[in-house]
């Protein structure tokens, strides 16, 4: 049973940036490098979506059209940790964000299929 925390969320005008982290623990021992890591957001009245997604060795990514070349998705398979880069944030950023983790593929990492999830990270684009 994992354990994923996330953290980094806060309040930032528009254009800033914000790193989000999400530490990964277990238990027992795992191999952090056997989980497909992603990030998922929800907004007020909206179903959560998919941000971006990264790949067990880290050498594949995907990302949303709506956050493509803003966001940055990244792991440190030696620290259980992945992390997400917003840069020019909007407005329409603002949401909870959510840690995932899976032995999926990321094509496959879709909500009802998820084991993994962290408690969430609010961020709010705001001036």
């Amino acid at each position: 049973q994992l354990q994923l925390v996330e953290s980094g969320g806060g309040l930032v005008q528009p254009g800033g940036s914000l790193r989000l982290s999400c530490s990964v623990s277990a238990p027992s021992a795992f191999t952090f490098h056997y989980y497909t890591m992603s990030w998922f957001r929800q907004a007020p009245g909206k179903e959560r979506e998919a941000v971006s997604c990264i790949n067990m060795k880290g050498d594949r990514t995907n990302y949303a059209d709506s956050v493509k070349g803003r966001f940055t998705i990244s792991r440190d398979n030696g620290n259980n940790t992945v992390n997400l880069q917003m840069n020019s944030l909007k407005p329409e950023d603002t949401a909870v964000y959510y840690c995932a983790a899976d032995t999926l593929p990321c094509q496959s990492m879709a909500p009802p299929h998820i084991r993994y999830w962290g408690q969430g990270t609010q961020v709010t684009v705001s001036s």
